[in-house]
């Protein structure tokens, strides 16, 4: 046990059980006095028109579910309590999300990330826009749903469900609703650091229509909606490549890449439900959602190469450094020296980093760049419910979704001259209390005569000559899943089981990964002068130090034809096509529980899911056989395995409206859909093809790469809590525990891998094994955790504090896992130790107002790296707050109609990560501003 989560523990749970204790007498005061009223058993059969009828459906929903849950329920048609999904998600106690460009997108439940949750539209699997299998929360337009559950323990009719959690997304049904309703809402925003970008904005808009109704004497029931929302959002970014170690023996910048970054998501969400329900032993429905999703990011900056500075090795070259000057042998030129980057003597050191001083010799990188991405998705589902009997009930539902992605990820280079040729530059450096770097500089990285789109640092000279002017990526996804379910309820009388539900549900899912990328290179190597129509104004790098840098169209640049687009043709690239193919059949049977237990009443399931599953992936393996040349091999690879989870659910009412719960199952979460690819990059030494060498010693044989043999993580998990709820379910508190066994995880090492029949350029092999750095199933670990919450309207201490109210939450959670045994254990990657969410509302006589709170300690995130590749950092700890203001009227010619005003970030809270434990080695800080919107609801 590890003590510091153990005295964190005792101090929560002592808090928490004294917290709990005095709003549960308050509640039992309450519940003496005011009669009990009847409580929607689903969701979606709860009208909700407030902050506090939105409150009061998402606690009778987690009452009445059978599983763990937390929910979100709509204020109104069109009108959910957050600007996305993904931050109202963050509210829930034991779930966090990751900021990613100033915005909720990605979240974790009870401590794992996104490849350990699955989400569901309407309760069926969805597919992903990301590469892999996390979901990207900001594809769904809030207002489109009426409510979203989140599973913390599964059943084993839940199909899809992940092993951290399972997020069920849901629109609403007509009939259930049950009146005509049509409602507008409309909202303009800003961000208050402006547009940091020339050709971009700081403003957006964002508006729905909603529409429900019933016709044929409330047998059809139809619900339209459409949501747009074009959000713009800034920042300021510092990036550090790392912090080597002088000559001295202190810590310094390697190398820094600021920029700021002006984007505009624009995003069109449609919903469609058609319901038919002629008689009460036949409902039909079909649902339908379509989104459209446009994400363009504007980057402009400079990048320093400092104590990693130096030119890179240009094909003919022998590159050294000595005495501080870069030696250039080249047999058609005399020897060229050009000064390296070089730190002054009398530079400040604090705690063995450097922190002040001065770079002699420095070559910058005027930076222009494009981030762009393209997505759709469409889901479509159509489910049929037919009473046979009074006993028997039958059940189809069939579906299908598919996302198509397009990026353009475009890097474009200049500066003062090509490779050796062009002016340097002196920088003054300071590095702040944030852990970001200001200079002082003496060039004008503005002037478009002195700054050329060209290679300064001759990157990429492997392939073209002299070095890249730039570079493309354009990946694209292709993500697609088919799935069919039967189903049947066979009602038992005069047994403590009521019912047994058991089915069926077969899936197809094939997602495929394109790798397209591009060097861009200058026609006749050189330098090029940016055509007058496409420069900008200069953008302005004040927050670094640097006052103005070139800036111009970078898309329009390459369009123009102006730079010469070359494939790039090396194995890694290759390497990195795949596609993966899960053929998943799942039979489960589920008996539900309702029993007189000693006189108090037991509800809940038992049951066990048969998972069979038929894998498999194909690609390309690659190896490098020259400067810009790869030699590839078509491959494939799969398997198929079966797995039983078994699953239960108890809940005990021990006393009026407290119920004692508790779950176990056995749950799994499928790997990285890149972790299962057939591809690899793979070398073949021909100095090693001697005799004597084996798969594992002197092997000529060698790649890194996929595994499509992988297996799922596993994990034997145990829930139990205790809930409370008071003033008519108006309110409750909570009190959990959750310990999740990792019987299995996959990570990373070599392994050995039979290469026969890969190509190795004519020369027959001693040997046709070798080592291959691969994923694989490695041991387990454990993650447990403590969570308390608790929700009250004020009124049930005095009736003078009507229409205000709290919720707040908080958890603690605790990992480890060590998949090598040879190596130490970590935590899990995602995990914050310490997450507390806390809200103050007030809602009364049309008025209404919340501010928010969301606090995570530090952890290690998901990030992009070099070649926007997965990479994990440490991520410092950040709250976030919120607040939103409003009034309704309730009487008039305005009946119906509401204003708000919101802000988020309202502390304007930065988002940093570090390395080696050390938050002054900062490697990404970035300062979004606060986000305004002024809005006008109206439903009719």
């Amino acid at each position: 046990m590890n003590p510091g989560f153990t005295r964190r523990a005792r101090l929560m749970t002592g808090g928490a059980l004294g917290v709990a204790m005095a709003v549960a007498l308050a509640g039992g005061v309450q519940a003496q006095t005011v009669p009990e009223t009847d409580q929607a058993t689903q969701v979606d059969e709860i009208v909700v028109t407030g902050i506090r009828r939105s409150i009061e459906a998402s606690i009778s929903a987690k009452a009445n579910n059978t599983s763990i849950v937390e929910v979100i329920s709509a204020e109104d048609i069109g009108k959910l309590p957050d600007v996305s999904i993904a931050e109202s998600l963050a509210r829930l106690p034991g779930v966090t999300m990751q900021r990613l460009d100033g915005r909720s997108q990605a979240i974790s439940i009870r401590g794992l990330g996104p490849d350990f949750t699955t989400a569901l539209l309407n309760g069926r699997e969805l597919v992903t826009t990301g590469d892999n299998r996390g979901v990207e929360f900001d594809q769904f337009p809030s207002e489109l749903l009426s409510s979203v559950v989140v599973y913390k323990t599964p059943d084993s009719s839940l199909i899809g469900q992940g092993l951290g959690g399972t997020v069920d997304l849901r629109t609403i049904r007509p009939l259930a609703y049950g009146r005509q309703a049509m409602a507008a809402n409309y909202r303009h925003e800003w961000n208050d650091i402006g547009a940091l970008n020339s050709g971009t904005t700081d403003k957006g808009d964002r508006f729905t229509l909603s529409y429900i109704d019933q016709f044929a004497d409330g047998t059809i029931g139809l619900a339209l909606g459409y949501a747009h929302m074009s959000s713009p959002y800034q920042s300021e970014r510092f990036n550090a490549w790392g912090y080597p170690n002088h000559t001295d023996g202190n810590l310094l910048t390697g190398g820094v890449k600021p920029y700021v970054m002006s984007s505009e998501l624009e995003r069109d969400g449609y919903m469609g439900v058609l319901e038919w329900q002629p008689n009460d032993r036949f409902h039909s429905t079909i649902d339908a959602f379509y989104s459209e999703f446009k994400n363009t990011q504007v980057l402009r900056g400079i990048e320093f190469p400092l104590a990693w500075g130096g030119l890179a090795e240009s094909p003919g070259r022998s590159d050294t450094v000595l005495g501080g000057c870069q030696i250039t042998n080249n047999v058609a030129t005399p020897n060229v020296c050009r000064p390296g980057p070089s730190l002054r003597p009398g530079y400040t050191v604090e705690d063995g980093l450097i922190v002040a001083g001065t770079w002699d010799n420095i070559k910058g990188v005027v930076r222009n760049d494009l981030n762009k991405r393209e997505s759709n998705i469409t889901a479509i589902g159509w489910n049929t419910e037919f009473v046979a009997s009074d006993d028997w009930s039958l059940n189809l539902d069939v579906s299908y979704s598919k996302v198509e992605r397009n990026d353009i990820i475009l890097e474009t280079n200049a500066g003062t001259g090509r490779n050796i040729n062009g002016a340097l530059d002196s920088l003054g450096f300071e590095l702040t209390d944030d852990g970001v770097t200001r200079f002082t500089s003496l060039l004008n990285y503005a002037d478009p005569n002195l700054i050329k789109v060209t290679s300064p640092q001759g990157w990429g000279g492997d392939v073209i000559p002299e070095g890249q002017a730039g570079y493309m990526n354009t990946p694209s996804i292709e993500d697609e899943l088919k799935a069919v379910r039967l189903s049947a309820t066979r009602q038992l009388h005069q047994s403590p089981f009521k019912s047994i539900d058991f089915g069926f549900n077969y899936s197809e899912r094939e997602k495929s990964f394109v790798n397209d990328q591009f060097y861009l290179g200058v026609p006749g190597g050189g330098d090029l002068t940016v055509p007058a129509g496409l420069l900008l104004a200069p953008t302005d790098l004040g927050y670094l130090g640097i006052s103005q840098v070139l800036s111009y169209d970078a898309l329009g640049l390459v369009n123009s034809g102006a730079l010469n687009l070359i494939r790039n043709p090396n194995a890694d690239v290759l390497a990195g096509n795949w596609d993966v193919t899960e053929k998943v059949s799942t039979s489960y049977i589920r008996a539900n529980i309702d029993h007189n237990l000693f006189g108090r009443r037991l509800t809940g399931n038992v049951g066990v899911q048969a998972v069979y599953t038929d894998q498999s992936s194909n690609g390309f393996s690659a190896r490098q056989t020259g400067p810009g040349v790869a030699e590839t091999i078509a491959v494939s690879g799969g398997k198929d395995y079966l797995e039983i989870l078994p699953s239960s659910n108890f809940i005990l009412e021990v006393a009026d409206d407290a119920f004692l719960r508790f779950a176990a199952a056995r749950t799994l979460a499928r790997p990285r859909m890149d972790d299962m690819r057939a591809s690899r990059n793979y070398s073949f030494d021909v100095g090693k093809n001697v005799a004597g060498a084996t798969p594992d010693v002197n092997s000529p044989w060698s790649a890194s790469g996929g595994n499509p043999l992988l297996t799922p993580y596993i994990a034997d998990v145990a829930d139990i809590s205790f809930e409370k709820y008071f003033a008519n379910r108006k309110g409750y508190v909570s009190i959990a525990a959750f310990y999740k066994h990792l019987e299995s995880y996959v990570y990373n090492h070599d392994q050995i891998f039979d290469f026969t029949g890969y190509p190795t350029g004519g020369v027959t092999p001693v040997i046709n094994q070798g080592k291959s750095s691969a994923p694989d199933n490695g041991e387990g670990g454990w993650i447990k955790g403590i969570e308390f919450s608790v929700s009250a309207p004020f009124d049930i201490f005095h009736p003078a504090l009507e229409g205000f109210g709290a919720m707040f939450s908080a958890s603690m959670t605790d990992s480890e896992v060590q998949p090598d045994p040879t190596q130490a254990p970590t935590t899990m990657p995602g995990l914050s130790e310490d997450v507390i969410n806390g809200t103050v509302y007030y809602e009364r006589f049309g008025f209404q107002g919340r501010v928010s709170a969301r606090y995570r300690s530090d952890y290690l995130g998901e990030v992009a790296g070099f070649g926007n590749g997965r990479t994990l950092r440490s991520v410092a700890a950040e709250t976030v707050v919120d607040a939103q203001i409003g009034y309704e009227f309730q009487s008039g010619l305005l009946e119906g109609l509401s204003v708000l005003a919101q802000v988020n970030n309202l502390t304007d809270e930065p988002f940093k990560t570090f390395q080696n434990g050390d938050e002054r080695q900062t490697i990404d800080y970035q300062h979004y501003g606060r986000t305004f919107a002024v809005g006008l609801n109206y439903r009719f």
